[in-house]
């Protein structure tokens, strides 16, 4: 186990972290072989408690540490995908149990992960989840259905949200699991887009089931874990970051990433037509004559103006978990801003392209990729809590509104009407 270093500071983590990796860091081991070793050592997640896989430093050395890695060339531990989410989720709430199973094989990518959370009745309602859990003989019992699941189709584990009691109010009656997504009792089809991607996936469950020592928290205490997985997926729905970028760098051990990269990461390469690729609006302006436009100019300039704005937010909020603080509203502002920020640059690129806009494939400009941003913007209102839950939370929690009236606060969750089908 990693011993943390007394009153560490900028220069002697910097020392201490590469002289162990200039020791140990050697290319020709295996993708898990190499990060087993980081894992031990604590320098692959130097933020984290020494009992768990870390040297306790403060966060801000994070970057210290990662400027090294990249100084030697070293493979970090596996960050990509659900993973990251399931990983500060299980610190935070997990108990003992939990972070022994499941945060070694997350560091060493050997587990892949998906978040089971909406459902199809729900909608935005996340506390109104359908889908049960029920004790039976020491077990939990799971039956019901989520919907856009990332990723379900090659995870092996996933953070499921249920409800373990009816007859209180909706947010107290839930329960917070993980569950194995390999077991008979799941089932997973995954769902094509209109965009023809098909990143999402329908989930049912038949009777699955979940160890009780599964439990996350406490029964009846689901929505105060969810709502840390949220609030740490708002912070990074700024945009892919830099664990998505796979090295240039030769050898097997590279390789072994850059598949394990695009494997994971293969449901989101849309992402950036999602986000409204402002990047590309300025080169289609010039290429396309539509700069001369005085109309087009003015609307490029407030994207462009939109963008950075939303742009420094995104930075408040890495600056913030760089200093070890946990997240907040400004992942809801961040979001709320990056929505707005995808609509703008959807009109603009329709603004330079006109009705070609509209064609897809080798027929449409970019070889469709305009197209496929107008069909993608749409989403990013909607993944990770709509644009009129982030107005809700940032009026309450940042501007200290009042709470919107519910009517169904207060009743038993099993007395409120449901959105369901008959």
């Amino acid at each position: 186990m990693a011993e943390v270093m007394s009153e560490p500071t900028e220069g002697t983590v910097r020392a201490e972290a590469g002289a162990w990796l200039e020791a140990n860091w050697n290319p020709r081991l295996g993708l898990v072989d190499w990060r087993t070793r980081l894992v031990d050592s604590g320098w692959g997640m130097p933020g984290w408690p020494t009992a768990w896989h870390g040297r306790g430093l403060p966060a801000a050395f994070d970057a210290v540490v990662a400027e090294e890695m990249r100084r030697v060339g070293a493979v970090s531990v596996a960050r990509s995908g659900v993973r990251s989410l399931a990983a500060a989720t299980l610190l935070e709430h997990g108990g003992d149990f939990h972070k022994h199973k499941f945060l070694r094989r997350i560091l060493t990518g050997e587990d892949n992960w998906c978040q089971l959370f909406s459902e199809p009745g729900s909608g935005s309602d996340l506390a109104g989840a359908l889908t049960r859990a029920e004790l039976k003989d020491g077990r939990w019992v799971i039956n019901g259905q989520k919907l856009w699941t990332t990723s379900a189709h090659h995870a092996d584990w996933g953070l499921l949200l249920a409800r373990t009691d009816s007859g209180v109010p909706k947010h107290q009656g839930l329960s917070y699991f993980v569950i194995d997504m390999r077991q008979s009792g799941v089932e997973v089809h995954q769902l094509r887009q209109m965009n023809g991607h098909a990143s999402f996936n329908q989930v049912f469950f038949t009777d699955a089931e979940a160890p009780a020592e599964h439990l996350v928290g406490k029964i009846g205490g689901g929505w105060a874990v969810a709502t840390t997985t949220l609030m740490h997926e708002r912070r990074g729905a700024d945009g892919m970051r830099l664990w998505g970028a796979a090295s240039d760098l030769k050898g097997p051990i590279h390789d072994e990433e850059r598949a394990e990269i695009a494997t994971v990461n293969e449901p989101y390469k849309w992402y950036p037509q999602r986000a409204g690729r402002v990047d590309l609006v300025l080169e289609r302006a010039k290429a396309t004559g539509a700069i001369a436009d005085p109309v087009v100019r003015q609307e490029i300039a407030k994207l462009l103006t939109l963008s950075k704005t939303a742009e420094w937010t995104a930075r408040r909020a890495r600056a913030a978990q760089a200093l070890g603080r946990p997240p907040g509203p400004e992942g809801s502002l961040g979001k709320l801003a990056a929505s707005h920020v995808a609509r703008a640059a959807a009109r603009v690129h329709t603004l330079i392209s006109g009705a070609d806009a509209m064609l897809t494939g080798e027929d449409g400009p970019l070889d469709g990729v305009i197209a496929e941003i107008l069909v993608s913007v749409p989403a990013v209102s909607i993944a990770g809590g709509t644009d009129e839950i982030q107005r809700n939370i940032i009026a309450e929690r940042v501007l200290r509104m009042p709470k919107e009236p519910r009517s169904d606060d207060d009743r038993p969750f099993r007395d409120v009407p449901k959105n369901t089908m008959r």
